[in-house]
């Protein structure tokens, strides 16, 4: 008897081991997923949940309706590389990095799609340093499996500073960004290997020629086999489901709806229809397209799709409920004239011009859509008017992993403010740009600080109140000195010299 009782004891001890250990692994499987989807040069506008009328977004205003409106969220920079820079690093353009798009062109003919086909070692952006850390990296440090598809614009192959060796355990797309001026690229990246695709060269400066430009047949070699965001959002939703059991971070940078001008056929026919006859672009920077105005709401309802087959993807595994999804884009809308922005309304309650979009440091240019969804977690249908940047994603999927973030950032967590707590609040935010000009802004509350020509000719800061003068045409800095003096002072504060001498602004180091 004392025979069974004392097996029955082991059996027993036993099963409660095996059940601590289930709990433990169940614990590691309950971490929340991370889905960082980012549009490129999308605007404030163009989404159906913040205004948009033309172009249909069904799946990206289901997030909005099932999670959180950021009204007040802006981009790191007002163009892609920085603007990514910022993303991935916690630091905004006054510390990052990388602060323009300054190509890497000492290397030889990093333009031409034909020479860095033949050399891959023309292709992408000037690298990040070595002793740089991206979130990724302390994510994946802490157990998550990484992933990245789309555009990375932020180290050149054969660098150490491609996303393989940057954080991500899985990275398929462009690793150069002027690669991604093509949507039938030769070959993409699948890790650290060259995916050859079923295209085949292209340059811009072919255009039409002699040829019809309202025959659909004139435009065949625009419109190739294999289409880059589709096979890439294959690659992601397969990344979704082998880690289905593993906490999983996914940072999807789209290059949608970036130009050229290519979208899937049923897309642009859908709105052909919706549109009417349009006169063609017949090609200066960009591709020739008979439909302009189709094809740039195709490309945005198209990304809306794979938008919803990612929800789909996570319900299917049972991970929509755990998953924090977050939706955003680089920077303001093209104001390239064949983009027709003010059909669109692109830049939404902003100014749709020129100085009010992609490249400015105006709201237009760095105010951004950002919609973060998280069943049971954020509330349903809710808004936010905090204010955030992206240089805030670092410390915010830390906070949302439970990780104890020791890398040194600028941002602020705003999960707080998507699970209803107490949010912290920036003193200021900041942004530098040494393009266009040289620009530099900031924004102290509802008061918005703007500095251009700082190559040439530094103007005075402009002074706009955001509350009563969001599009930013009333300069009030004659009636407000001693906001001026503040916001003076925060700049300089604000301002490191840059790494490398391509970003340095003269006039900043004095």
């Amino acid at each position: 008897m004392k025979y069974f009782i004392k097996k029955f004891q082991i059996i027993f001890l036993s099963f409660l081991l095996l059940v601590n250990y289930a709990c433990d692994v169940s614990v590691e499987t309950q971490r929340p997923n991370i889905i960082y989807i980012l549009a490129d040069d999308l605007g404030y506008g163009e989404v159906g949940a913040f205004g948009q009328k033309v172009i249909e977004t069904p799946n990206i205003d289901n997030l909005a309706k099932s999670g959180m409106i950021f009204t007040n969220h802006y981009s790191g920079a007002p163009v892609c590389a920085p603007a990514r820079s910022v993303l991935l690093t916690g630091k905004h353009s006054g510390n990052t990095h990388i602060r323009a798009n300054g190509e890497w062109s000492e290397r030889g003919n990093v333009w031409s799609f034909k020479a860095m086909f033949e050399d891959p070692s023309l292709e992408g952006q000037r690298p990040l340093l070595d002793s740089i850390v991206t979130v990724a990296q302390v994510l994946q440090d802490n157990g998550y499996k990484t992933g990245m598809v789309g555009k990375w614009g932020l180290g050149a192959p054969m660098t150490n500073s491609i996303p393989n060796k940057k954080g991500f355990d899985f990275f398929y797309g462009y690793n150069c960004q002027r690669q991604a001026h093509t949507y039938y690229p030769t070959h993409l990246w699948k890790n650290e290997t060259r995916d050859v695709l079923n295209n085949y060269i292209v340059t811009k400066q072919e255009g039409l020629g002699d040829l019809d430009p309202y025959n659909s047949e004139s435009y065949s070699k625009y419109n190739q086999n294999d289409y880059a965001p589709t096979l890439m959002h294959n690659e992601a939703l397969d990344f979704i489901s082998r880690n289905e059991d593993s906490p999983f971070f996914l940072y999807y940078a789209s290059p949608i709806p970036h130009l050229p001008l290519q979208a899937p056929t049923q897309w642009v026919e859908y709105y052909q229809k919706k549109f009417g006859k349009e006169i063609p672009y017949t090609g200066k920077s960009y591709y020739p397209n008979k439909t302009p105005r189709a094809t740039y709401a195709a490309m945005i309802s198209y990304l809306d799709e794979q938008v919803g087959e990612l929800v789909e993807k996570l319900k299917e595994i049972n991970q929509y409920e755990n998953t924090l999804i977050i939706f955003t884009s680089d920077n303001g809308p093209t104001w390239v004239d064949h983009v027709d922005y003010k059909f669109f309304n692109s830049t939404g309650k902003f100014v749709n011009s020129r100085r009010t979009m992609k490249g400015s440091v105006s709201e237009g240019g760095i105010r951004v859509p950002m919609i973060a969804s998280w069943p049971n977690k954020i509330k349903s249908g809710s808004k936010s008017n905090h204010i955030s940047a992206f240089y805030d994603f670092f410390e915010t999927a830390c906070d949302v992993a439970g990780i104890k973030n020791n890398v040194e950032t600028d941002g602020i967590s705003f999960y707080p403010e998507m699970i209803g707590g107490i949010q912290a609040k920036h003193d200021y935010l900041y942004w530098e740009y040494p393009a266009s000009g040289g620009l530099q802004a900031i924004r102290m509350g509802n008061w918005k600080g703007v500095k251009n020509n700082l190559f040439k000719n530094p103007s005075k800061l402009k002074l706009f109140d955001l509350l009563s003068d969001e599009k930013e045409l009333n300069d009030v800095s004659l009636k407000n000195p001693e906001i001026v003096n503040e916001l003076e002072q925060k700049l300089s504060e604000a301002h490191s010299t840059p790494y490398l001498k391509q970003f340095i602004i003269p006039s900043l180091e004095q």
